[in-house]
C-alpha cells in the first residue's frame, strides 16, 4: 500500500504520525483515503473539492504536477510527500 509522508504542521491532524498507509491506484484516491482516516485534515488539504494551490505532493523526488496531477497513479511501493508551501513577509 503507498505511504504518505505527513510534514510537520499538519501532523497534529494525524495524531503525530510521520507517516501513514493509505490504500488508492491514484494520488486523488490515496489523499481521499488519507482525509478518511483523519477527516480533520481535510480543511488543511482542500478547498471546495480541491487541493489548495499551496499543498505541494510530490511521488518519489516529481511534483505531481509534472506529471499527471492528481491522477497520477500509484503503486503499492510508492511514497508521497506532502509538502505545504510557506511564506514569509
Amino acid at each position: 500500500m503507498p505511504k504518505i509522508s505527513i510534514p510537520t504542521p499538519l501532523r497534529p491532524y494525524t495524531d503525530n504520525n510521520t507517516e501513514v498507509t493509505v490504500s488508492g491506484d491514484t494520488v486523488s484516491v490515496a489523499l481521499q483515503d488519507l482525509v478518511t482516516q483523519y477527516p480533520d485534515l481535510g480543511a488543511h488539504l482542500y478547498s471546495e473539492g480541491k487541493l489548495r494551490n499551496f499543498v505541494n505532493v510530490f511521488l518519489g523526488d516529481e511534483d505531481i504536477r509534472y506529471l499527471e496531477g492528481v491522477e497520477t497513479a500509484v503503486s503499492e511501493d510508492d511514497r508521497l510527500r506532502i509538502i505545504p508551501s510557506i511564506a514569509g513577509g
